[in-house]
């Protein structure tokens, strides 16, 4: 897989799902501030940190998978599954990379610049990212070695359902 930016898709997606984004992540980011105000600031950082746009970027990557094989008359369920789950890896991904950031902004912040802590935490940050991206890589590549390049049977099952077309709607399967 090879990472890339589509800017094409920029203008696919509809107001409506940036207004879904904008809505989880303010009403994430105002429950942290009510939990600060409770429990201080420590506590609610911890709830800040949650991932705000994750929930909605998720079941909009699943919807418009699924929407995208749809419209070609495949059944596209599998399809939107696997593709937010690729999402939900890499900000596991990128997670780990931010507590490597937000270690060493607090070790090093009360007794540095804040432009070298941050600076220094960015390169971190970035460094463990993708460092993690490549040990998974490589993991992927040695499964595939060991067990061959043919996919698992879940796998194929799903890549069947989602090339087979829908049934007529009158002739639905239940």
């Amino acid at each position: 897989m090879q990472i890339k930016v589509d800017l094409s898709t920029l203008g696919q997606t509809k107001w409506h799902d940036y207004a879904v984004r904008f809505l989880f992540g303010g009403l994430i980011t105002a429950v942290a501030g009510i939990i600060a105000k409770k429990f201080g600031p420590g506590i609610g950082g911890l709830f800040l940190a949650f991932p705000a746009i994750f929930p909605a970027s998720a079941t909009l990557i699943e919807k418009h998978e699924r929407e995208k094989k749809e419209s070609l008359g495949l059944r596209g369920a599998a399809r939107g599954r696997s593709a937010a789950s690729l999402d939900a890896a890499g900000s596991s991904m990128g997670s780990i990379g931010l507590f490597v950031f937000a270690f060493a902004v607090w070790q090093f912040m009360p007794r540095d610049r804040a432009w070298i802590v941050l600076g220094g935490g960015t390169l971190l940050w970035l460094g463990a990212s993708v460092a993690v991206w490549k040990i998974r890589k490589a993991r992927h590549r040695i499964q595939l070695s060991r067990y061959g390049s043919s996919r698992t049977e879940a796998s194929n099952r799903r890549r069947r359902q989602d090339s087979n077309p829908r049934p007529p709607a009158d002739r639905a399967a239940f």
